[in-house]
């Protein structure tokens, strides 16, 4: 059963014609003619749909944090700033489906008051950003946007941002800061967004694929959505399949769903018939499964969390057991170290001493003590030290691979060379 790509193969699917042909804004049309606010923010609510940019925060629950006070000016933010390493479905929804994304979020904004509403595009989705104002046009052209949307005395305006390349601004109050004209820095909370986000006014900020699931909520409603995945996480979600796998892609599965499965029956398997070594899960700041962890693992949230990973954004990434985990690493310890915005010493200063200490590994220059000080790093970068999470993001993945695969390390650093003479 698919629900976010239920019409992703039908030719011209991206313009207003075509949607509405498959029954799209139907969903719309219920709620300004049928349905009042709060039983919009009830049926999401009921339907157990949980944030899909990484965090899994309720969505119905986020929504009804916003204040009931018509004097406040409410803001929907559209999180497209799809930046984690290992994850590309936001892009596919912005560019194909567009208008399953304007339409969750009208929905929303019906439900929260809002009157104005923006989708922050990462600066390198070109191809996002000309689908979405596309559509944007259409939807003013059909009175789907604007003054009296359908007819109805609701308004919404939404414009696109372009970003400008920051794996920050991902974050939601880094976002709202470069909304804002200001740099990209993450917020203090409390306040949360929803009490004082954006211009200091009550503000919802959700993922892409989190507002494209709305409509086929509405039209179908809780229940009916809840029939997939599992108690605790249900729904489909979208599984970003990368690595050296016969068939990579994007697949929309339901919650639960066999981490062995999308890699063997759906992903064909690894490439040349190499052994599975790894799997990173949930896009580069998931920790390391290794291969024994990951056969047994289902993709919902609680599943990996008792594996010791998270679901993440569903960035799936297959490593081979011809890959050397320090090379690996040290690759995604400078993304961390590059991406820091410097604010906190913690993240500032640590992700660059991660990155230093792992390219002496690599480059036959370690110490027998460095396994442990990369530790002692990763244990002072975590636990709420830092204004928002991208210290301890940038933390799991190298003590996960430390201490996973701990042998490897140890090698480089004895013989000074990798174990698989790829160095």
């Amino acid at each position: 059963m698919k629900i976010l790509f239920e019409h992703l193969e039908v030719p011209q699917i991206h313009t207003l014609s075509t949607y509405k042909e498959k029954g799209g804004y139907q969903a719309l049309e219920k709620v300004l003619k049928q349905m009042k606010p709060e039983e919009v923010i009830s049926v999401v609510t009921d339907s157990g749909l949980r944030g899909r940019g990484g965090a899994g925060f309720p969505a119905g629950k986020k929504w009804s944090f916003v204040p009931k006070d018509p004097s406040k000016t409410k803001y929907i933010l559209c999180n497209g700033d799809e930046s984690e390493p290992g994850t590309f479905k936001d892009r596919i929804l912005m560019e194909q489906i567009p208008h399953s994304v304007l339409e969750g979020i009208i929905i929303a904004a019906y439900a929260v008051d809002c009157h104005k509403a923006y989708i922050y595009s990462r600066g390198e989705y070109t191809e996002s950003i000309s689908a979405l104002e596309k559509a944007i046009e259409e939807c003013h052209a059909h009175h789907l946007l604007g003054e009296a949307i359908l007819g109805t005395k609701f308004s919404l305006d939404i414009h696109v941002f372009r970003g400008a390349g920051a794996y920050i601004c991902g974050e939601e109050t880094g976002l709202i800061s470069s909304l804002e004209g200001i740099k990209g820095w993450p917020k203090l909370k409390p306040p949360f967004p929803a009490i004082a986000g954006f211009n200091r006014q009550p503000t919802v900020v959700n993922n892409v694929e989190t507002l494209a699931a709305v409509p086929w909520i509405i039209q179908n409603g809780a229940a009916a959505y809840k029939k997939y995945g599992t108690e605790k996480s249900p729904g489909t979600k979208l599984f970003c399949l990368s690595g050296p796998v016969k068939n990579p892609g994007t697949y929309e599965l339901p919650l639960g769903f066999p981490l062995k499965d999308l890699i063997y029956d759906i992903g064909g398997g690894l490439l040349n018939n190499a052994k599975l070594k790894a799997v990173i899960p949930g896009g580069a700041s998931a920790h390391v499964l290794t291969a024994e962890e990951a056969l047994k693992v289902n993709l919902d949230y609680e599943s990996l969390a008792a594996a010791g990973s998270m679901l993440g954004s569903g960035g799936v990434m297959v490593i081979p057991d011809t890959q050397c985990m320090v090379d690996l690493l040290s690759v995604i310890a400078h993304f961390f170290k590059h991406e820091s915005c410097g604010q906190c010493t913690p993240c500032r200063e640590g992700t660059g001493w991660l990155e230093k200490i792992i390219l002496s590994i690599l480059h036959k220059r370690g110490r027998e003590e460095d396994i442990d000080l990369i530790l002692n790093i990763t244990s002072n970068m975590q636990g709420g030290r830092t204004v928002c999470a991208l210290a301890d993001a940038a933390a799991w993945p190298v003590e996960s691979f430390v201490k996973k695969f701990r042998s490897e390390f140890e090698y480089h650093i004895k013989n000074k060379r990798c174990h698989l003479n790829v160095h």
